[in-house]
């Protein structure tokens, strides 16, 4: 990363991208969603792609491995600005709507926060796409 180009808002963990792709090889190609809410409403969903229909004021918070968009809803982006999140995996028991469930296995989410100068190259970049039209 250059002085001038912003942090990535998503990344992912060794772990969870080699997960990526083995859903990938399995289901085709991928997307996840992350919304608020309690339980395993705050957990990101990892869906075949357009299999969940990303709402208009949706974030693309950009893409993992490639190609995989992963969308969060407005409300939980405004909380999550000023942090990277990075999707990882975990054993255990995940959202019956999300991929990885049936394999023992559950996305999780763990963020920092952006340093100051992060910050700034984010807002000097702009606001990451909305909605449907920003959908690949």
């Amino acid at each position: 990363m250059s002085d001038t180009t912003p942090a990535p808002r998503i990344c992912a963990t060794p772990a969870a991208q080699d997960w990526i792709l083995r859903l990938r090889a399995q289901h085709g190609p991928l997307m996840f969603h992350q919304s608020g809410g309690c339980c395993d409403g705050s957990a990101p969903k990892c869906f075949v792609a357009g299999e969940f229909r990303v709402g208009g004021q949706d974030v693309l918070l950009g893409t993992l491995v490639g190609d995989t968009p992963v969308w969060i809803g407005a409300a939980q982006f405004e909380y999550w600005r000023h942090t990277q999140v990075t999707i990882d995996i975990v054993p255990g028991r995940g959202s019956g709507m999300s991929l990885e469930a049936p394999e023992g296995v559950r996305f999780v989410i763990r963020s920092r926060v952006f340093t100051d100068a992060e910050n700034a190259r984010l807002s000097a970049a702009g606001e990451p796409p909305r909605g449907d039209a920003a959908a690949p």
